[in-house]
């Protein structure tokens, strides 16, 4: 199924400049493995900002500019995603796999409720925010929760349903304080999406938020 739900403008700018933060662009990284389209915008607002950037005088820097930092860890890691080399089939996009390996049958999962895990995915240390693998069993509700700031879901296996509509794989949830959603899992799939949030979720069921020092999310 193509992909129907992709990050918004603002974000996919952030991430052409390079000023996401880790948790956040691992959600963004993982998705333009996916995304042709997306791969293709990036590029695009890399090259203005290029050029932009080229219109400025010059000026001394006591340490590398971080788009620099960006292009030196991309020349010995990863594909580069903009230009399509990154692989689209595989089962954990290539950013994410190289932090948590290639398949979800090695993931050490562990148990919150009914029908629901959840796997921390570690971040530089003093990163903000954080980054959360969730699955859900087939028809499973997700607790309704709100945001305290920025909230990216990627959908990696099956489908989920929320306000905002259906999401398969590849697509995202780009989502602010101002979203209050409960995603149902697919009847029959379930679904495995990653999750990267600025603060920590907003809960409103009280066992949810018993729980909620235990996840991190």
């Amino acid at each position: 199924m193509p992909i129907q739900h992709h990050p918004d403008i603002t974000t996919l700018m952030s991430c052409a400049a390079g000023s996401q933060p880790e948790a956040l662009a691992a959600v963004v990284a993982s998705h333009l493995a996916l995304c042709a389209q997306c791969r293709a915008e990036v590029k695009k607002l890399e090259a203005i900002g290029g050029a932009l950037f080229e219109t400025l005088p010059e000026a001394s820097l006591s340490s590398p500019a971080p788009l620099t930092e960006v292009r030196a860890r991309e020349a010995d890691g990863p594909p580069d995603l903009a230009t399509g080399a990154a692989p689209a089939a595989a089962e954990i996009p290539y950013p994410l796999a190289a932090r948590i390996g290639a398949r979800f049958s090695a993931i050490r999962w562990r148990h919150i409720g009914p029908g629901l895990w959840y796997c921390p995915v570690p971040l530089s240390k003093g990163a903000r925010g954080s980054l959360t693998l969730i699955k859900a069993g087939p028809g499973r509700e997700l607790p309704e929760h709100g945001h305290g700031g920025e909230e990216l879901t990627l959908l990696l296996e099956g489908s989920y349903t929320d306000v905002m509509g259906t999401f398969s794989r590849g697509d995202v949830a780009d989502l602010d304080q101002e979203i209050e959603h409960r995603p149902v899992a697919h009847p029959e799939e379930g679904c495995i999406c990653l999750v990267a949030s600025e603060t920590r979720a907003r809960f409103k069921g009280l066992i949810a938020r018993m729980m909620q020092p235990l996840t991190g999310l």
